[in-house]
């Protein structure tokens, strides 16, 4: 196994590349105050953003999940990768050249699974595309390009190359590279034959497939010769680092301009999306060789921020296999806060055909929002019914209204029933509308009310107790937690406005168990004092320091979270370190006291005078503390 990575190289990776560069790579971000960018979390699904990203902190939070972590774990997270490959994996975007305390430089064969499945893609990906530039076997796929008036500066912008004919050309090609039969059989490469590894794509023309962070994990491969029986499109097999039903063609390219504009638009093809890319479409994508479906969604979801203006278009082929693919992607309507649209070119083209046929124009023309989509869905379902009938118009009513009432937005869902009874031709308008509001209701009553949605952008804290160490749930309103928060946020955020005071603070002065943790943790890591010398280490140290996850997520909730109040200065900070340390004080007065009752008047009175003297300097410290404030720490 390859050696640990120098802390050293590990604390320089996380300095040199920004948390919020890396973030923004797969879903938008957008101000919180604070300093802080707030954006969908990528790893639970949710309506409204809470999710936390700190620039300065290096850290990220979940307000939702708890999910949480500094720039190396996110990628570890959001890519299924194990500590050493997110740290070699940034460190290759910073361009780090990392050092291995257990037998220096690290070899290529050491390296993660996943970095080498995606290096054996990215050489594939280089080495195909040369073919279709250079070599003389890629004529028919020049052709085939130039025929959908793709020339070869548009085959270079999108990575598309070829694959020769032969049994094992790219095989052996990458076993000059030092890539092993065993990671090219994973990679889905190459596949196995009767005297070992062959090619899996040969005589096709090659889409490299990339992920949102633009890495290579599969290809999209079209047939070109007539003898070749495999299937028109070829796609990678399910691998370590390819599930087609989490990736999007076109989507590395796509994904800022459809953050930036709000708008995505889905089509069905390698070359649709090129048409339309070519075509100053550039926020195109497409699936690869599956539906459209939930985790596709997910994807775009983080992109659009779910705002209201968001829009979704989707270009179907007005045939019948489009017909039900709109249909499909319907399904899945509700689960967007986008509103989402159908587009179908004129004579079925898709978009590849209508820009050979009439231009870039045309295209650019095609994706403009035209008829939501659950407009198209209902006509679909009306039209096979004869309208002119009473019973025709009960049985469309029968199968469409289960439809409308699947919209979550009860005034749309009320607009979307007054244009039901409109398309149905039924008179009474109401009749429609008291119809999809009972079968609505009767949806809701079988799958049971789901208790209050926590506040929005946070966590409903007076619920449930959290998960985390043991002790009472941190109900919010309980001013003494939320001041010990607020101190805790201080001490892990600024620093320097809380020490040295904060280092001579007890772990017992904090009364909730979560609380105490994260307080022996920074305690464990230097102290707040360490945090003024170099503060985003001292955050790596703190977390580092956390006995288990829950405490170490809380760390990076407290670092994340924003603090209550605008101005944050000393004397906000005086404010909160007086009103924990009076709090404690006032506890140690109320525990003399009750031992002062127990002993009464017949107690030792050696123990009894000791007792009364701590007292009094108690209460003495209390009334500096009430008096002075911050100056009496």
């Amino acid at each position: 196994m390859a050696g640990r990575i120098n802390d050293e190289d590990v604390k320089a990776v996380r300095d040199a590349v920004p948390i919020d560069a890396v973030v923004s790579e797969y879903l938008q971000l957008r101000g919180a105050g604070g300093g802080n960018l707030k954006g969908l979390c990528p790893f639970h699904d949710e309506k409204s953003p809470s999710f936390q990203v700190s620039p300065s902190k290096g850290l990220f939070h979940c307000f939702g999940c708890q999910e949480g972590g500094d720039t190396i774990t996110f990628v570890m997270k959001v890519d299924h990768l194990s500590f050493s490959e997110a740290v070699e994996r940034l460190a290759a975007q910073a361009g780090i050249t990392l050092r291995y305390e257990e037998g220096g430089y690290n070899p290529a064969h050491q390296r993660g699974e996943r970095i080498r499945l995606v290096e054996a893609h990215k050489t594939a990906a280089d080495w195909y595309a040369e073919q279709l530039a250079t070599g003389p076997e890629a004529d028919t796929g020049r052709a085939f390009l130039a025929e959908r008036g793709f020339d070869q500066a548009a085959a270079e912008h999108f990575s598309v190359g070829y694959s020769p004919q032969g049994w094992d050309h790219l095989t052996r090609y990458l076993r000059g590279k030092g890539f092993t039969d065993k990671e090219l059989l994973l990679s889905g490469l190459s596949q196995e034959g009767r005297r070992g590894p062959i090619d899996r794509f040969r005589g096709r023309l090659m889409w490299p497939i990339r992920d949102i962070g633009g890495d290579v994990v599969g290809f999209g491969a079209r047939k070109l010769y007539e003898a070749d029986n495999g299937p028109k499109y070829l796609n990678t097999p399910e691998t370590a680092i390819y599930r087609k039903s989490q990736v999007l063609y076109g989507i590395d390219l796509a994904k800022k301009d459809i953050a930036k504009s709000s708008r995505a638009v889905v089509v069905e093809g390698y070359t649709d999306v090129m048409a339309c890319h070519l075509a100053g479409v550039t926020t195109a994508i497409a699936t690869c060789g599956t539906a459209f479906g939930g985790d596709h969604i997910k994807i775009l979801r983080r992109l659009l921020m779910d705002n209201g203006s968001a829009r979704v278009i989707f270009t179907f082929d007005g045939d019948a296999a489009g017909q039900k693919a709109a249909l499909r992607a319907f399904e899945d309507d509700q689960k967007f806060a986008a509103e989402t649209y159908i587009a179908i070119a004129p004579d079925n083209m898709d978009p590849c055909e209508l820009r050979l046929a009439k231009g870039d124009e045309a295209v650019a023309d095609l994706v403009e929002p035209r008829t939501p989509l659950f407009e198209f869905a209902l006509r679909q379902i009306v039209v096979r019914y004869d309208l002119d009938t009473p019973a025709g118009r009960a049985a469309a009513l029968d199968e469409a209204a289960p439809i409308v009432a699947r919209i979550k937005n009860t005034g749309a869902q009320h607009e979307v029933a007054v244009q039901l009874a409109g398309m149905l031709g039924i008179l009474d308008t109401q009749f429609v509308v008291k119809r999809v509001a009972q079968l609505a209701r009767w949806a809701r009553e079988r799958g049971g009310r789901s208790g209050p949605a926590p506040a929005r952008g946070g966590r409903q804290y007076d619920a449930a107790p959290r998960p985390t160490a043991s002790g009472p749930a941190l109900t919010l309103r309980n001013p003494v937690y939320a001041t010990e928060r607020e101190l805790l946020k201080l001490a892990l955020q600024q620093p320097e406005l809380v020490s040295p005071a904060f280092d001579a603070y007890g772990v017992d002065e904090f009364t909730a168990a979560p609380y105490a943790a994260v307080r022996q943790a920074i305690l464990d890591a230097g102290g707040a004092e360490y945090g003024t010398q170099d503060p985003q280490e001292y955050l790596v140290r703190v977390r580092e320091a956390a006995p288990d996850d829950t405490v170490r997520a809380m760390v990076t909730e407290l670092a994340v979270e924003a603090i209550m109040r605008k101005t944050v200065d000393e004397n906000y900070a005086g404010d909160q370190l007086v009103t924990v340390r009076r709090r404690a004080v006032e506890r140690r007065i109320r525990d003399i006291q009750s031992t002062l009752t127990r002993l009464g008047t017949t107690g030792d009175p050696a123990q009894l005078a000791a007792v009364q003297n701590e007292l009094w300097i108690l209460q003495q410290y209390d009334q500096a503390l009430r008096e002075q404030g911050a100056a009496a720490l």
